[in-house]
């Protein structure tokens, strides 16, 4: 069974973002099925955790609502990452959730990134704000993103919009297939054992 994240950054209630976010789930989903894979999904919503975000940069502790929602994103196999634009950039909830989450939870995690604004003159925040912060934090980002303007959600753009989400779900689908079943890394582990490493060789070396 392929364990499915979805981060969903809205701001507001309703949200286009979550509504962007819905989409893109059910096409990946369906994509998955469609090879084979189930696919279960877990959604982690940013909007309630707002100030639990803002308390761990000032603290450094998480509460049990953010710990949580860090432990859906780790057991993942594959994310879809979906913020709102502002300035043609995320939101600053959205970059402050990235911010605070334990280092190493994205490393060799397939994502699907996606935004949502109110024109088309935002969609530049996929591949000059969302993919190098990703491909910072060493995720393996899908080569197609997805970005709805506001008139997108209309009746005459909507199968517009249908088309590059189910264009960028396959995309993915791919991506979740190649990668497999991902190995979550334990960096203390690894820390642990290259020290060991270390003075193992220090110990040998003073004994000859």
């Amino acid at each position: 069974m392929t364990e499915l994240a979805i981060i969903s950054g809205g701001l507001r209630e309703p949200s286009s973002t979550r509504l962007l976010a819905d989409r893109m789930e059910a096409a990946v989903r369906a994509g998955l099925e469609a090879r084979g894979r189930g696919a279960r999904s877990s959604f982690v919503e940013l909007r309630p955790l707002g100030r639990a975000v803002m308390d761990a940069m000032l603290s450094g502790f998480p509460t049990e609502a953010l710990e949580e929602a860090f432990e859906t994103v780790a057991r993942a196999d594959g994310v879809i990452a979906v913020t709102p634009a502002f300035n043609a950039s995320f939101s600053g909830l959205f970059k402050s959730f990235f911010d605070v989450l334990p280092e190493e939870t994205f490393s060799d995690m397939p994502v699907l990134i996606g935004a949502t604004g109110g024109t088309e003159r935002h969609s530049l925040v996929l591949e000059h704000a969302l993919r190098p912060m990703f491909s910072y934090l060493h995720a393996i980002v899908s080569p197609r993103g997805v970005y709805a303007a506001t008139d997108d959600f209309g009746a005459q753009a909507g199968a517009a919009l249908g088309q590059r989400v189910t264009a960028a779900a396959a995309d993915f689908a791919r991506l979740v297939e190649g990668c497999g079943p991902r190995q979550r890394r334990d960096t203390f582990t690894e820390e642990l054992t290259t020290m060991e490493r270390l003075l193992g060789g220090s110990t040998s070396a003073d004994t000859t």
